[in-house]
């Protein structure tokens, strides 16, 4: 395999989407040694094959407003490949929706969901619709015309759509509720479920949750673990809110939280209500968190910058793709932040990884530490086959042992005399078992 052919040829065909480059570009640079020795991969087309989507459906969503005023998004889902299992991915609302986010986001799923060993593939889907200041009437007519063309691609064995930014339980309801009128099933095609009919107990802190435990399996690589430790967090969303909740559970400090406006920096951590606060502020239509700091004066603001430059034990960035840049990690570096996890999908850029491997800084990818929402949905999928609900505990053990099973994954893979590559080793892990099952299926 030659990366550079590989990717020449790729941007060819899909120009201008850096974002999707970018992940495979990732990809097959740390695999290229361990394809190249194994001919039976070339000769089957493994890489040709995994880099196209099967499927990609792009439609237009009409939905009329509270004014009676016709308006047209775009939507779009993105089946990358089902070799282990029925495709999984998230549906996200937001203005820069396009193709290459959702096919990077698409792409990365293969590999997550390959690491939880669920039987899932890869898939990721949305629209440039936003639904902040909608109104709850608009936000449900818009999700009914979504659904007119989505339901014809989904169902419990071919694709299991869940939430991501901007889709919370009430849009994933208003899906659902327009899936059963259409083919009159009731058969959990979607997960992220409200409680009272099909949902999971933790799913919506699980990939917060996950992030943690994930951190705390690599601490204990050297002995130690997130108890007293000061994390600096971005964000202010779902996975903000569940790292905090469960690392001031075992013990760590939460010391930053972000949004598009700026940084929050509180000395005396972020936990309690001030958690609390944090989520209920990310359910207002601002989408800023200068408030925070009105509401709890021992908090600083700092307008327009981000949340790197303070010194921490831990950077969990949480918030979207490429948010923190290579002056960041720099940062990072000089202020002695040994530990740096990723909770959003692809949140550092190439440049930063390499920064950070190169001056030995523990680094995860987020293909394996936030793989915990998707573990978290695999298990709602269990639950809604056998018509059964796991209680709290149950749900949360078998997360904890997922993401431990993860990283294990990743040593196996990415462990050297002197330092661990976590991005190696979880791609390679991903990929290993999503190409055997390519394998033994043949060329379809």
């Amino acid at each position: 395999m030659n990366v550079d052919n590989i990717l020449y040829e790729l941007e060819k065909r899909n120009p201008c989407e850096r974002e999707f480059l970018q992940a495979v570009r990732e990809v097959l640079e740390s695999i290229e040694e361990i394809y190249n020795q194994n001919p039976q991969f070339e000769a089957a087309g493994i890489i040709e094959r995994l880099v196209e989507p099967d499927r990609t459906l792009s439609f237009k969503v009409p939905w009329v407003d509270d004014k009676g005023k016709i308006q047209v998004n775009r939507g779009y889902r993105v089946q990358f490949n089902n070799a282990i299992g029925p495709y999984k991915g998230g549906i996200r609302f937001h203005p820069n929706v396009n193709l290459s986010i959702l096919k990077f986001l698409a792409f990365e799923q293969i590999f997550k969901n390959s690491l939880t060993s669920l039987a899932m593939g890869g898939a990721k889907g949305g629209s440039d619709f936003n639904p902040k200041g909608k109104s709850p009437s608009e936000i449900m007519r818009f999700c009914q015309s979504f659904m007119l063309e989505l339901w014809k691609i989904v169902g419990p064995e071919m694709d299991v759509p869940a939430g991501d930014i901007g889709v919370s339980g009430r849009e994933i309801g208003y899906m659902y509720g327009m899936f059963k009128r259409l083919t009159g099933l009731h058969n959990g095609v979607f997960t992220g479920k409200g409680l009272d009919w099909g949902g999971s107990l933790i799913r919506p802190e699980a990939t917060g949750f996950g992030v943690v435990y994930f951190v705390n399996e690599m601490l204990s690589t050297i002995g130690e673990s997130v108890k007293g430790k000061n994390i600096a967090l971005s964000g202010f969303g779902n996975v903000t809110w569940g790292v905090a909740l469960k690392a001031t559970e075992l013990g760590a400090k939460i010391i930053t939280i972000s949004g598009p406006d700026g940084y929050i920096y509180d000395k005396n951590g972020i936990q309690g209500e001030k958690i609390e606060y944090m989520y209920a502020l990310r359910a207002t239509n601002n989408d800023v968190v200068a408030p925070y700091a009105q509401e709890f004066p021992e908090a600083k603001f700092y307008p327009g910058r981000r949340p790197w430059e303070v010194k921490c034990d831990i950077a969990i960035p949480c918030a979207t793709q490429n948010e923190l840049e290579a002056a960041d990690a720099q940062s990072l570096i000089n202020n002695g932040c040994p530990c740096v996890c990723e909770a959003a999908n692809m949140p550092c850029t190439a440049e930063a990884v390499e920064l950070f491997q190169k001056n030995r800084i523990m680094f995860a990818p987020g293909k394996a530490a936030n793989a915990g929402g998707v573990s978290t949905s695999g298990l709602e999928m269990s639950q809604n086959a056998m018509k059964l609900n796991w209680s709290r505990e149950e749900v949360d053990q078998r997360l904890r042992q997922i993401m431990k099973n993860i990283h294990a994954s990743c040593l196996k893979y990415g462990k050297t005399d002197n330092y661990t590559d976590y991005v190696k080793g979880a791609n390679i892990a991903g990929f290993l078992k999503v190409a055997k099952a390519m394998l033994d299926q043949g060329v379809v």
